[in-house]
């Protein structure tokens, strides 16, 4: 193992800069002792005296004693002709009670004389000044060369000045930043290997990602010489965002031997980048690295044999050891092996023969060519392998459903859905309004089952896309709908086909709760366990 790298996370500032980008007090609070038990050394909370959210969270987290983490607090260096101690930004940055302050300061000199106005000596004074009064109230301080390869392109004896006058005055970290995120890896190794020539105290890296290898210039970066990376969880900032932490910590830790966080730790990698994207509200890309829902996924027939023999075959890493896990599609293009190991993944045991493996196989090409997809829909795919099996119980099935609409001229439009089910032999009839065809239809069928199976009503609809796969059909184009669900913190996908956009989304809704009722392992309506959470199986 190579020596500690340290993690510095800059997500509920730097990170909230990206578009689209808000976290509330709370939100960040909850991040930062995520962050804190994954193992992050600094998380940086905000800019202090910038705005009422960051004031608020440095009061809120001194209340909470974290495990590992220092909280940081971010500003500037003192203003052009200001002492450091009459400087508002740096009194504010004491009075957060942040145990470590990150100070950024000019090291390109264009900026030095365009931007700030001033003269290349009194920004090596402003530096310095700054540093020194930091450190002498106690705290650990890093001083963020910003433009800092930039400046060094332009000017490398003037870049490393500034870096040389944040060192003298005390400073426990350097850091170099790619502001502008147009640095190259073999420039960033040089550079970062140039200024460690030069200084004592250790460095770190702050790469922006505005020309696609953020990650690569973090490596490069700590391959010669660096000890500290600065970044944010999934990448979110400014442009086209920071550093991803999530792609770098793996490569340091799996690939160059780096020690950046326990491998207990690096289990929840996974976890902790679901967990700030969902609090960010954020989607995250099925294809992103590591982490991604198809990071590990097998599509093609070949792949799949391969993988199951060896999986190194096709996966760089155990997906265990940064707690993903591998899937096996099940598509057009699968084989017997895709079928078995789906099976596997599912936890389902058919014991089926060679030739009912063959007839499923055929069968979900078939409804693939139909426009089903169940590379998104594993619900309804499970559901199929039940059917197939004679595992999945009919615990009640549709006699019809009819929806209302009504546009009057001054209101807006209304829906109603009326259904007819059959459960148990007796017939439930049911109405319901909703803000539209499908959610009248949806509110409907709970209305008329909840009363059997009472944990319907902890299940509700967390997404609904609709795609016309034929559009030369126009209006009557056959079209894809694919319904995710949740209940109890667990979600799933099912999908529905039809040229009648309403039937498609009735045939998702019914795969939804069939998928819900076979979890809970219900055998007849009515019947509830201990948790009375046991529900029955809605008939296609």
């Amino acid at each position: 193992m190579n020596s500690k790298v340290y993690l510095y996370d800059t997500t509920l500032r730097d990170g909230t800069q990206g578009e689209g980008i808000s976290l509330s007090v709370e939100d960040k609070i909850k991040i930062a002792l995520r962050l804190d038990q994954f193992g992050i050394d600094f998380i940086e909370g905000g800019w202090p005296g910038s705005n009422p959210k960051d004031m608020a969270f440095f009061e809120r987290i001194r209340e909470i004693p974290l495990q590992h983490a220092k909280v940081t607090a971010f500003g500037s260096t003192c203003r052009p002709n200001v002492a450091a101690a009459a400087d508002d930004n740096l009194l504010a940055l004491i009075a957060s009670g942040a145990e470590a302050a990150a100070i950024f300061g000019k090291a390109w000199d264009l900026h030095v004389t365009d931007a700030l106005k001033t003269t290349l000596e009194e920004n090596v004074r402003m530096v310095a000044d700054s540093v020194a009064f930091l450190k002498q109230n106690g705290l650990t301080t890093l001083f963020l060369a910003e433009h800092f390869f930039d400046g060094y392109k332009a000017n490398p004896l003037y870049a490393l000045r500034v870096l040389a006058a944040a060192e003298e005055a005390g400073a426990d970290w350097i850091v170099l930043c790619d502001t502008n995120g147009g640095s190259l890896p073999h420039e960033v190794y040089e550079i970062v290997k140039a200024a460690a020539g030069q200084l004592r105290t250790p460095l770190g890296i702050h790469p922006h990602n505005d020309s696609g290898v953020a990650v690569a210039n973090a490596l490069a970066a700590i391959q010669a010489g660096a000890k500290q990376v600065q970044g944010t969880i999934n990448g979110i900032g400014e442009r086209c965002g920071n550093v991803n932490l999530i792609s770098v910590v793996p490569n340091l830790q799996l690939k160059l031997g780096y020690e950046c966080v326990s491998s207990e730790q690096l289990q929840e990698l996974t976890q902790l980048s679901r967990y700030v994207a969902e609090i960010a509200n954020m989607t995250l890309p099925n294809n992103q690295p590591f982490v991604g829902h198809s990071a590990f996924a097998h599509k093609g027939g070949i792949h799949v044999s391969a993988v199951l023999r060896d999986p190194k075959t096709y996966e760089h890493i155990e997906p265990e050891n940064i707690g993903n896990k591998r899937r096996v599609l099940v598509s057009e293009l699968a084989g017997q092996s895709n079928l078995l190991a789906k099976m596997e993944e599912l936890e389902i045991d058919l014991s089926l023969d060679r030739e009912k493996t063959r007839e499923i196989i055929t069968r979900i090409k078939e409804r693939e060519f139909q426009g089903y997809q169940y590379e998104g829909a594993e619900a309804s795919l499970t559901l199929m392998l039940l059917e197939a099996a004679g595992k999945l119980k009919n615990l009640f099935t549709l006699d019809s459903f009819k929806i209302l609409m009504e546009k009057a001229a001054i209101q807006s439009i209304t829906s109603e859905a009326t259904v007819k089910l059959r459960v148990n032999g007796e017939s439930v009839h049911t109405a319901a309004d909703g803000n539209g065809p499908v959610n009248a239809l949806d509110n409907a069928m709970r209305k008329a089952l909840e009363s059997y199976y009472p944990c319907i009503a902890n299940m509700h609809l967390a997404d609904y896309k609709v795609r016309v796969l034929d559009e030369n059909g126009a209006t009557a184009a056959k079209v894809r709908v694919l319904i995710e669900s949740a209940s109890n913190g667990e979600k799933w996908s099912t999908v529905g086909v039809s040229t009648n956009v309403i039937e498609a989304s009735w045939e998702a809704l019914a795969d939804s709760i069939r998928y819900l009722l076979w979890r809970e392992g219900c055998e007849e309506a009515g019947h509830l366990s201990a948790a009375e959470t046991r529900v029955g199986i809605v008939n296609h």
